[in-house]
């Protein structure tokens, strides 16, 4: 097995551009999670001319609507959302500086050519390991939109969380790539 590359936020589109479908990965820093309700928000106030409350330069978005966290926890359970749910909304986001996402399941064409025009990295996180990926989050504050509970714009500190390039800025998908060799002709 190949050695996990380490990541450090924020994500340099020249960072991000050097990964490739099939790296494993682990991320420490700040990443933000927001969810289909709050791209919406983010989306219209973009539409209306408005700022955005956090500056997305070089920062990485987690698909995620967490779990109540136990006491002495940070955060409780936090596997990811399917990142399709969020496609409506995401080349508006990479248009805002976006690096990298962090979800499940597959993304749209239109999505890949804007990961590949934005230099960004679209990350796998296991969905069945929620409890475990929790373990990686050191801290969690929500940072905007607490009316959308779970789904609140949040900052999460985090040391080695681990996640797998599932589509690279080229626009390599390793649902792809991976499956490819266990197909039949």
């Amino acid at each position: 097995m190949a050695e996990k590359i380490r990541i450090t936020t924020p994500l340099t589109e020249e960072r991000s551009r050097k990964l490739r479908a099939g790296d494993s990965v682990l991320i420490s820093g700040t990443i933000y999670s927001a969810r289909d309700a709050a791209h919406k928000v983010m989306t219209e106030t973009l539409a209306k001319g408005e700022k955005l409350p956090i500056d997305w330069h070089n920062q990485i978005v987690y698909y995620l609507g967490p779990t109540p966290a136990k006491p002495g926890d940070p955060i409780g359970s936090c596997g990811p959302t399917t990142a399709g749910r969020m496609d409506a909304y995401t080349p508006t986001m990479l248009e805002q500086g976006i690096k990298g996402m962090i979800g499940k399941g597959s993304r749209s064409p239109e999505v890949i050519e804007s990961m590949k025009k934005n230099g960004v990295t679209y990350f796998a996180a296991v969905g069945g390991a929620a409890a475990f990926i929790a373990k990686s989050v050191k801290k969690y504050e929500v940072i905007a939109y607490p009316e959308l509970g779970p789904e609140a714009l949040a900052a999460l500190t985090v040391v080695d969380f681990p996640a797998i390039v599932v589509i690279d800025s080229e626009g390599n998908n390793f649902y792809e790539i991976g499956q490819k060799p266990y197909r039949k002709l």
